[in-house]
């Protein structure tokens, strides 16, 4: 009796649910939180920007509020704090609107040519050192040269090296082959890139290593030189030079420069229930980019939708439905490399809303959206720049899972079955055996007559 009282009591509190699929009952406009956390060991946080489109024309373009960026090394190790994400400020002019060819023609090379066989000897000299980072296909490059060169003769003749020496404006043509490694370790993947190399008070290290930052300003010749000045370190009268920003409005045009050439992004968006896409890449409204040499491999760190469970709330759901407690992301843990460069990864996501009901208080209630989802890759040969793109769609179905109440006066029933059964079978069991014993003497009294 005890036995069977134990099965009865164990299937009473057992969990009992029902499984169906419907069709999706999300609400018109109602939004998807889409969670994510991807490392691009080849591509900086300086230009990474995370978009999202969908069918019915949604664009939304470099989400800052809900991502973060940092910095990362070939390893994928983080190598420093978080990066600024706010949107870059709009450049509106480009250059010196005089006719830029006529303009280009009239200006001499004011600005010093500088390569892997000079870059450290004047980062070294000159407390100062304003450098372009330039590609002469690129179209920003060729409009911001008549008014760089134009603004490098300016502080020459201000700040002549011989007689002040306190700031010098250089340029390197990133698409000659020599030049290839230094841009590369000054981490350049947009042109044209203007940056900032201090030396001084502002060395990073033993080895020499300058701190620098990056320059997002208007590029007509009065606006570069109007920041150049601010930057002139000011004598200090002991001999030495302070290395101080004299202008109020520099941390709008300028922000430290990317401390490595890799970017990890994380962060979640907020969607609308519609087949659409999150995109990741390269992205500027005033500088170029390399097809040839970007490069977008990644690893997915996770990659989710629905929002976030408590961990009460998520012990709760797997109490009512276990089998969700074994799905695994498909995304999650997968590197994807490129081969080479001009490589654009396509991931397209088909998912599933689950949506969990439990019995609390005799009520139900909403537990869980948990979406499901497959993913499948490939990877695009493209002649544009390339890029990390998620589609996603989701099914018009969705599986209901419901946890099915049971019936208190039924468990009393089945235990006072139970008791009344064992009862009866314990009479007959007795009966039996009585009829048997007294056969047994009625047989043993034959005998002895």
């Amino acid at each position: 009796m005890v036995f069977l009282f134990g099965m009865e009591l164990n299937s009473y509190l057992s969990v009992a649910t029902s499984t169906t699929v419907v069709v999706d009952r999300s609400k018109n406009g109602e939004h998807l939180r889409i969670d994510f956390n991807v490392s691009f060991p080849n591509l900086s946080c300086e230009f990474l920007s995370v978009d999202v489109h969908d069918v019915l024309g949604t664009v939304r373009q470099n989400l800052t509020r809900t991502v973060r960026k940092y910095p990362i090394d070939s390893n994928m190790n983080r190598v420093g704090q978080d990066v600024h994400v706010g949107h870059l400020p709009t450049i509106r002019n480009h250059g010196d609107h005089h006719g830029d060819e006529e303009l280009a023609e009239g200006v001499g090379e004011g600005a010093v040519e500088l390569g892997v066989d000079n870059f450290d000897t004047y980062a070294h000299e000159f407390p100062i050192l304003l450098v372009n980072f330039y590609a002469g296909w690129c179209s920003w490059s060729q409009r911001l040269k008549p008014s760089w060169e134009k603004a490098a003769q300016i502080i020459h003749e201000r700040y002549h090296p011989d007689d002040d020496g306190r700031i010098m404006l250089g340029k390197v043509d990133c698409a000659e082959a020599r030049n290839q490694l230094l841009c590369r370790s000054h981490h350049i993947q947009g042109y044209p890139s203007i940056r900032v190399f201090r030396k001084g008070q502002d060395v990073r290290d033993a080895q020499g290593r300058h701190d620098h930052d990056s320059y997002y300003g208007e590029r007509d010749t009065d606006s570069l030189v109007a920041f150049a000045e601010t930057l002139v370190p000011v004598p200090t009268g002991a001999g030495t030079l302070a290395l101080e920003d004299k202008s109020e409005n520099n941390s709008t045009v300028k922000r430290s420069a990317p401390k490595s050439g890799g970017c990890r992004v994380e962060g979640f968006a907020m969607v609308k229930k519609v087949p659409g896409s999150i995109i990741i890449a390269a992205r500027s409204t005033s500088h170029s980019f390399d097809a040839a040499k970007t490069n977008m491999s990644h690893y997915v760190q996770s990659f989710s939708f629905g929002r976030k469970l408590s961990y009460t709330l998520a012990k709760e759901v797997y109490r009512v439905y276990p089998l969700l407690d074994g799905v695994e992301e498909t995304l999650t843990g997968h590197m994807y490399t490129s081969p080479h460069e001009n490589i654009t990864f396509d991931h397209y996501l088909q998912a599933v809303k689950t949506e969990v009901i439990s019995l609390k208080s005799s009520k139900d209630f909403k537990l869980l959206e948990e979406y499901n989802f497959v993913a499948h890759s490939a990877e695009l040969q493209t002649a544009d720049v390339p890029v990390a793109k998620f589609q996603y769609e989701l099914s018009p179905m969705q599986v209901l899972v419901s946890e099915t109440p049971k019936s208190f006066s039924h468990f009393i029933t089945n235990v006072c079955a139970i008791i009344g059964g064992v009862f009866t079978v314990a009479g007959i069991i007795d009966s039996m055996l009585h009829s048997a014993i007294r056969m047994v003497k009625k047989v043993e009294l034959g005998k002895q007559y």
